[in-house]
C-alpha cells in the first residue's frame, strides 16, 4: 500500500488503484476480501468477526454464505442479539481505502462517475481533478426505520433553494438533494427494523435492489448505484401480514436467524466483553459464581411463563445488571476504605432498577408486580448456580446453628472484616466453602462474598429464612393451613391453564 495516497486524478491513474480494481462492485469487494480472510483464518484461527460471540457455528456460516453469494440479506432476531453489531462488522470486509471525486455527494468512482457534478468537474479539470478518500467506516450508512421516513429521506428530492442559488432549472440534476441511499453509493446501506417502514417506502426499495438504480421525483435522471443493502428485523414483525410487503421480502437473498447465547458461559463471555467492570477508582474482583448468577438471570427470565417471549430478554440485561452489581460493591468498598471491591449476591438485588426495564411481563406477571417477579427470578438463578457448587454439600450443621436461635445480618453498613467475624460464629460455615476454594487465609471481602452465596443458596432452597434487611435466620416451618393454601393455589393455576388451552382450541376452530 502506498504511504501517500494520490490527491489528483492523474496521480491516481499512475498508482495501484487501477480502473480494473475500482471497477469491482461492493459485493465483489466484500466477497474477495472475505475469501482472503477465510484463507487466513484457516491458518491463524482468528475469528471472522471479532467481538461476535456464540455465533461461530450458527449465524456466522450463514452470513459467509450470503456474502459469497453476493446477496442482500436480513438478520431476524429479538432485541439484544447483536444484529446491529454484526451489520457494522461487515465493514471489516471492505478495502482500507477507497477513492472518490472530492466534493461528490454520492462518492463517484473517479474512473466511472455517475453524477453530472463529477462528470462536469472531470471535463473541466482533467488530471487535476481532486481526489478524496473513504475509510471502511465512511462507507457504512445506517438508518433506523420509523413510520415517518419518507421517499425523499431514502432516495432524494428536488431542492428549490439549490436551484435558485445555482440559477439552474428544477429539472437539472444539479438541483437534486440526494437521500441516504445515493449517499451510500459504493458502500453498505443498513436498515434496522425494516417492517416499520411504510409500505410505499418499501416499494421504493424494489427497483434499487433489483436493478441497482434510483430515479428522483420522476425526472429522467437515473443513478446506477453500487450498494450492498442489509436489513434487520424482529421475526414476529417480519412475518406478520401487513408489516412487510411480499415483493420486498422476495428480493432479499438470505434470511438469517440470530439467537441468544445457548450456554451460560457464552453469555458470561459477552457480558465480560461489554460490561464496564474495570473501574479506575477501585480494584474489582468478580467471583465466577457472581458472573454465573447474573447470566443465569437472563436464561431463567427467558423461560419464565410470566415474561413475554415475543419481546425477548435482551443480552443488555446481564450487562446492565453486572455494571450495577459492580457499582454497589465499589460503593461498599469506598465507604469502608477496603482495598478490593468484591460483588456479593446481595448486590444483585440492588440491581433491580437495571433489570425491570429490560423485561416485558405477561398479564400474570403484571398482576404479581415486576419487583416480585424479578426477585423470584433472581432466587431461582441463585438456586441453579448454588447446585453447581454445593449439590453434594451437607448443610445440616449450618441449619442446626440457625435452628438453635442463631441469626446473622449481612449488609453494607459494616466492613467485610466485621461481617466475617459474625460469619465465623456459624459452625461449619467456612469449612463448607471449599468448593469455592475459600479457606482461613482468603481475603475477608472474598470470604464474605462466598459465605453469603452459600447462605443465599440455602435461602433459595428454603432451608433458611431471610428478611429484606438481609438478616438470615432459621427456616419458617409451614403450618397445615399454609400447605393447604399452596395446594389450592396450584389447583387454580392448573384450572387457568386448562381454560387457556380450551380457548386456544376454540380460536383455532377445534370443537
Amino acid at each position: 500500500m502506498a504511504t501517500t495516497l494520490p490527491t489528483t486524478l492523474g496521480s491516481l491513474r499512475a498508482s495501484e488503484f487501477t480502473p480494473a480494481r475500482l471497477a469491482r462492485s461492493v459485493k465483489d469487494e466484500l466477497r474477495e476480501n472475505l475469501i482472503a480472510k477465510l484463507r487466513s483464518s484457516a491458518k491463524t484461527k482468528a475469528p471472522l468477526f471479532p467481538g461476535i460471540v456464540g455465533y461461530e457455528d450458527t449465524v456466522v456460516p450463514q452470513i459467509v454464505n450470503a456474502v459469497l453469494s453476493k446477496h442482500n440479506f436480513i438478520l431476524l432476531g429479538l432485541r439484544g442479539q447483536a444484529k446491529s453489531r454484526i451489520l457494522r462488522s461487515l465493514t471489516t470486509l471492505l478495502d482500507p481505502h477507497c477513492p472518490y471525486i472530492a466534493g461528490s455527494e454520492i462518492r463517484d468512482n473517479p474512473y466511472a462517475p455517475i453524477s453530472k457534478f463529477s462528470r462536469d468537474l472531470i471535463t473541466k479539470m482533467g488530471d487535476e481533478t481532486p481526489i478524496a478518500w473513504m475509510t471502511p467506516d465512511d462507507r457504512f450508512v445506517e438508518k433506523l426505520a420509523t413510520p415517518d421516513v419518507t421517499v425523499a429521506d431514502l432516495v432524494g428530492d428536488i431542492d428549490p433553494i439549490k436551484a435558485a442559488r445555482s440559477n439552474q432549472d428544477l429539472g437539472s440534476e444539479l438541483t437534486m438533494h440526494y437521500g441516504l441511499l445515493p449517499r451510500a453509493n459504493r458502500g453498505i446501506f443498513a436498515i434496522n427494523e425494516v417492517p416499520d417502514l411504510a409500505g410505499k417506502i418499501q416499494v421504493a426499495l424494489f427497483n434499487i435492489m433489483q436493478e441497482g438504480d434510483v430515479q428522483i421525483k420522476g425526472y429522467p435522471v437515473r443513478l446506477p448505484l453500487d450498494v450492498a443493502i442489509v436489513f434487520s428485523a424482529n421475526p414476529e414483525d417480519y412475518t406478520a401480514r401487513g408489516k412487510i410487503v411480499t415483493p420486498l421480502k422476495d428480493r432479499i437473498g438470505s434470511e438469517i436467524r440470530t439467537h441468544y447465547p445457548e450456554e451460560v458461559e457464552e453469555g458470561i463471555t459477552i457480558t465480560a466483553q461489554e460490561a464496564w467492570s474495570n473501574r479506575p477508582s477501585s480494584k474489582i474482583e468478580i467471583p465466577h459464581y457472581i458472573r454465573q448468577i447474573v447470566e443465569q438471570i437472563a436464561f431463567t427470565a427467558r423461560e419464565d411463563k410470566k415474561v413475554d417471549k415475543r419481546s425477548g430478554v435482551s443480552q443488555r440485561l446481564p450487562i446492565s445488571t453486572m455494571e450495577l452489581v459492580v457499582s454497589n460493591a465499589e460503593r461498599r468498598a469506598l465507604l469502608h476504605d477496603e482495598a478490593v471491591a468484591v460483588p456479593r449476591v446481595g448486590d444483585i438485588y440492588t440491581a433491580l432498577p437495571g433489570i425491570s426495564g429490560k423485561i416485558e411481563l405477561e398479564y400474570e406477571g403484571e398482576m404479581r408486580g415486576a419487583d416480585t417477579v424479578i426477585r423470584e427470578i433472581i432466587r431461582q438463578s441463585v438456586a441453579t448456580v448454588f447446585d453447581k457448587y454445593f449439590a453434594a454439600t451437607n448443610t445440616q450443621q449450618i441449619e442446626q446453628w440457625f435452628n438453635l436461635g442463631g441469626t446473622v445480618q449481612l449488609n453494607d453498613a459494616q466492613p467485610s472484616i466485621g461481617s466475617l467475624e459474625e460469619l465465623k460464629q456459624i459452625q461449619g460455615l467456612i469449612e463448607k466453602l471449599s468448593p469455592l476454594e475459600i479457606n482461613s487465609k482468603s481475603k475477608p471481602e472474598i470470604a464474605v462474598s462466598a459465605a453469603e452465596f452459600l447462605l443465599e443458596g440455602m435461602y433459595a432452597h428454603k432451608r433458611l429464612s431471610r428478611t429484606e434487611e438481609r438478616a438470615f435466620s432459621a427456616a419458617e416451618k409451614k403450618s397445615r393451613n399454609d400447605q393447604a393454601s399452596q395446594y389450592a393455589e396450584k389447583l387454580r393455576e392448573r384450572e387457568s391453564e386448562r381454560d387457556d388451552y380450551a380457548k386456544n382450541r376454540t380460536r383455532r376452530g377445534f370443537n
